[in-house]
């Protein structure tokens, strides 16, 4: 009980307080009310009363006093002038009774015409009785603010933590020592699919942790997070899965961290990320760079091809040539170039196929695009798949690097397959699928790849003859001859050769540095009569020794000689070159096959080099190679 605050309150309500006042009378302490003025006792209640002696009834305030007037005077002034006071010097006595000791508490009130003074009297045990109280009363209330700031500060921090949890874009989620969720943020909700509802008190790990990627079961006693429960520390996962509620996973990088109280582990956090975005943008970026790097190889490898253009380029600039059968031939060329049409290309070694390849390219929708041409004799049988369709590395042994094939490197192009007629019999089909499929694999990679290339097969083979006896591919070549050009052999063309051997002067004059030589009209004559088994070809290899020989005089040729032909055979050649119209194919045939026999035995058996037959007879050793094969002739 706080008395001074119960006194003022009385006082301040105490207008027309009496004696019979109830709340005076209600006071658990002797009261009474002075009008000082009048130095009367105008209001008091029992325990005053009682206090003093029902017996000495009193009629002047004063009397009350009697011993201590002087300070009744002092205290009563300063309760009127200030509103309240207290006092222990103040004694109440009557007469030659003992003074009593008391504490006094005056309050001013307000009579009904004037101020008066409530005196409240107090003993020594209620005063010690009411400190107590009150300094209980002070402890109690410093403690109540206390736990109401605390309380503040506490709800301050879980708004504060709330607001962290609820804003934050990782996913949070709390678990207890057994793994079971004990809190989820919003983040963490989104990004799962699972309510509170659905995780809180729940296991965690059997809910959004329980397999990995592949689908393999996910052990508890193999989790990272398990790991931080009971060994207590922190662990980074930067590729893991969490599965949604919807069954389905989604990629996550997390951190889990344990927490622990006097030592002992209680829980751990788990702050995740959803990874989706970059690691599609890793993909992406991966493809980027493979893109990159295959572009890279095929420039490299189209680079390669345009080096060995480049070397031969002096050797076909146009066809040149105003006979019958060359007109013909680019008539032929000029129908079938603007079309996609497979075309296969038939003739003699050197009558210029590839010239004519090359031409109907382009003449084509694709002349921007490469022209990609592969020798099908010189590849080996194991490396057919990886010349054409590519591998990827580690596919094989020696497979160090990926590899484009010829069918990606000619996407968009034409793919020249020169000498189809040597592809062994059990690759053909491969090739057939990929012409009419136009879908090919690398080696060692399963992917299925596209390509849109336009066929142009040559060949001095009669495929069609080959196909019946069972040593090429009907399908394949009903496939490739879909538009047949036949480049006739140059005795077939003698009106051609002036005009190709003035070509080919040019080009070497200008291959050599050496000035232009006069080539007489017997000349031409010379060259007109010989029988060029090795056609356009073997004409501009003597053409370029001429040139050679000639440095800027009179051009002339000792063909049988240049040949490195025996004295057996160097009539025969021009002998046939004058009635090479009434001679079989038979004939030539046989012709060509002892010329072959009679070079190799001249240059020992070799083939290649400066000094092998191939070069002696004007013709590549590829075509040299086929010629023992269609021959049957041991080398």
């Amino acid at each position: 009980m706080n008395i001074k605050k119960l006194i003022i309150e009385i006082s301040e309500s105490g207008r027309g307080l009496s004696s019979s006042s109830v709340e005076l009378q209600l006071l658990p302490f002797p009261c009474c009310i002075i009008d000082p003025y009048r130095n009367t006792i105008v209001g008091k209640n029992a325990s005053f009363e009682k206090l003093i002696g029902s017996d000495k009834e009193l009629y002047t305030a004063s009397s009350y006093f009697s011993r201590h007037t002087a300070e009744l005077q002092t205290f009563t002034q300063a309760v009127l002038t200030l509103g309240g006071a207290q006092t222990n010097d103040l004694k109440l006595s009557t007469g030659n009774s003992e003074p009593i000791e008391c504490l006094i508490l005056g309050s001013r009130i307000q009579l009904d015409t004037t101020l008066g003074c409530l005196f409240a009297f107090l003993s020594r045990e209620e005063i010690v009785r009411s400190d107590n109280l009150r300094e209980a009363n002070e402890s109690f209330r410093s403690g109540l603010v206390e736990w109401k700031r605390l309380e503040v500060l506490y709800h301050q921090a879980e708004s504060l933590n709330d607001l962290i949890l609820n804003s934050a874009g990782d996913g949070i989620f709390g678990i207890d020592k057994s793994g079971n969720t004990t809190f989820m943020n919003p983040a963490a909700s989104k990004t799962l699919g699972w309510d509170e509802t659905d995780l809180i008190g729940q296991n965690m790990h059997r809910l959004i942790h329980h397999h990995h990627p592949d689908g393999a079961f996910y052990a508890p006693e193999t989790c990272p997070i398990y790991q931080t429960l009971t060994l207590g520390k922190r662990v980074v996962v930067d590729n893991e899965v969490f599965w949604k509620k919807s069954g389905d996973s989604v990629p996550i990088e997390y951190i889990a961290t344990p927490i622990t109280e006097n030592n002992q582990i209680e829980g751990a956090v788990i702050i995740f990320r959803d990874i989706t975005e970059r690691i599609e943008s890793k993909k992406s970026l991966e493809q980027a760079l493979r893109k990159v790097d295959e572009l890279k190889q095929r420039l490299e490898q189209e680079n390669a091809y345009l080096r060995d253009e480049v070397r031969t380029a002096s050797n076909h600039s146009t066809i040149i040539g105003q006979s019958a059968p060359t007109k013909k031939l680019i008539e032929q060329i000029q129908i079938v170039g603007p079309t996609n049409a497979n075309v296969l290309i038939t003739g003699e070694s050197g009558t210029g196929k590839e010239l004519v390849a090359q031409a109907i390219h382009d003449s084509s929708d694709r002349k921007d695009g490469p022209l990609i041409k592969v020798n099908c004799a010189a590849i080996p049988k194991d490396l057919f798949e990886s010349e054409f369709f590519g591998h990827v590395k580690g596919a094989f042994s020696g497979a160090t690097a990926n590899r484009t094939g010829r069918f990606e490197l000619a996407n968009g192009g034409t793919l020249f397959l020169d000498e189809v007629g040597e592809l062994p019999l059990d690759l053909q089909g491969k090739l057939l699928r990929a012409i009419q499929e136009q879908k090919y694999e690398r080696v060692g990679e399963g992917i299925t790849r596209r390509t849109d290339v336009r066929i142009i097969a040559a060949t001095n083979r009669n495929l069609r003859t080959e196909a019946s006896l069972g040593r090429f591919r009907e399908d394949l070549y009903f496939r490739l001859d879909v538009f047949p050009i036949h480049c006739h052999p140059l005795r077939e063309r003698l009106e051609d050769i002036p005009l190709l051997a003035n070509h080919f002067i040019q080009l070497a004059c200008a291959r050599f540095n050496l000035p232009t030589p006069i080539m007489p009209d017997n000349t031409v004559r010379q060259l007109q009569h010989y029988d060029w088994p090795g056609n356009a070809r073997e004409l501009q290899n003597v053409i370029e020794r001429g040139v050679i020989l000639a440095a800027g005089g009179s051009l002339s040729f000792d063909l049988p000689s240049n040949t490195g032909l025996s004295n057996t055979h160097e009539q025969q050649p021009r002998t046939l070159g004058t009635l090479s119209s009434v001679h079989t194919v038979a004939d030539i045939q046989s012709l060509e096959k002892e010329l072959i026999m009679t070079t190799l035995e001249a240059c020992e058996g070799r083939i290649s080099g400066p000094f092998g037959a191939a070069k002696k007879l004007g013709i590549n050793s590829q075509t040299l190679y086929s010629r023992l094969r269609k021959y049957k002739l041991s080398q």
